[in-house]
């Protein structure tokens, strides 16, 4: 089965041909073409994503990123079986744009929509280089709208055990990258900086803040005090050098990393899952890839961890073709219609 996965629930207007085989205990994918249109050069004036600009983008770019998807994958829009289009969670008017194309494509060539779960496809992207996932599995879901934590038993399944109650992971990077007067988006350049502290064995400032809810009993996560903290360091401290830019940023990746793994394990310990799974942009982040393979290897070696390619941590429409799939064979039925705060469920 051949799948038309639409992604445009943020600032990336992603499309990708998929080859779907086997049922939910055997599914298999073959990517046979994607393309992706980034709209961070025009957001970065703004510090983060602007909804209305998202959506002028996302429609003037759909045709042109689906003309480009085809043409990689060496297919026409009659070969294809079924689309899948993201319908949450996003910004709701970003979302709207690949639901109206989405409805548009399958009028006109009569093809079947599958209504799909962004975060449940950052969860089934490893499936792209992994044909069989073992349950039980844990996902860490870490982005810059969501910090989740899920069980599942298989993908009829899924339970979300833990999330943030305010910002999430990357978020909390993106504002604290502000206050340090770094562009957007700020992950990275955190990265960088917290980087170039470790090499240089920096620690001049005594910099120093906390762990937001790393000894409460459940798995949820609170980084809005942490990113508070930050602020109020910087205006007690006043003018900022670059190497305490450095510490700063060391020290405020070193609070995240430490959180996300003690609730990482505290949940491991209780569900011993055979799989562990990372999705989302935030893994990006070398510390926290690195961090979470030193875990799994020297704590849980009969753990399988399983993380995505680069080009699929990011939001991407392979992995709603591959979560579409899914949906499809699980017999979910999302509404199609544009819901900024879906839930996996």
């Amino acid at each position: 089965m051949k799948l038309l996965g639409i992604e445009t629930s943020c600032d990336e207007t992603a499309i990708a041909v998929v080859e779907a085989n086997g049922d939910l205990e055997s599914a298999s994918f073959e990517l046979l073409g994607s393309a992706i249109h980034s709209q961070i050069e025009m957001h970065r004036e703004y510090g983060g994503v602007y909804p209305n600009l998202a959506k002028r983008e996302h429609i003037k770019n759909l045709p042109i990123v689906l003309e480009e998807a085809l043409k990689k994958a060496s297919v026409e829009m009659e070969e294809i079986d079924q689309i899948a289009v993201t319908v949450g969670p996003g910004l709701e008017p970003a979302l709207w744009t690949g639901i109206t194309f989405a409805k548009e494509l399958s009028e006109k060539y009569n093809k079947p929509l599958i209504p799909t779960n962004h975060m449940e496809g950052h969860i089934a992207s490893v499936l792209l280089a992994n044909s069989k996932l073992e349950f039980p599995a844990i996902a860490l879901l870490i982005s810059g709208g969501h910090t989740e934590l899920v069980v599942l038993n298989g993908w009829k399944d899924k339970k979300i055990i833990g999330q943030t109650k305010d910002d999430a992971v990357g978020e909390a990077f993106d504002k604290v990258a502000r206050m340090l007067g770094l562009p957007y988006p700020g992950g990275p350049e955190i990265s960088r900086l917290a980087e170039e502290a470790r090499e240089k064995k920096m620690d001049e400032f005594n910099v120093k803040f906390p762990r937001p809810m790393l000894h409460s009993k459940d798995y949820d996560f609170s980084f809005s005090g942490l990113k508070t903290s930050v602020l109020y360091y910087i205006k007690k401290h006043g003018e900022i050098t670059p190497e305490h830019r450095q510490e700063i940023a060391r020290e405020f990746e070193d609070a995240v990393v430490e959180v996300l793994v003690a609730k990482s394990k505290k949940a491991i310990e209780e569900f011993n899952p055979k799989t562990f799974i990372i999705g989302g942009g935030v893994i990006a982040n070398k510390k926290i890839k690195e961090s979470f393979e030193a875990l799994v290897r020297e704590e849980y070696p009969n753990i399988k961890l399983l993380i995505p390619g680069k080009s699929l941590t990011t939001d991407n429409a392979v992995m709603i073709s591959i979560a579409g799939y899914l949906s499809l064979l699980s017999g979910e039925k999302l509404e199609l219609k544009a819901q900024g705060n879906l839930k996996i469920n």
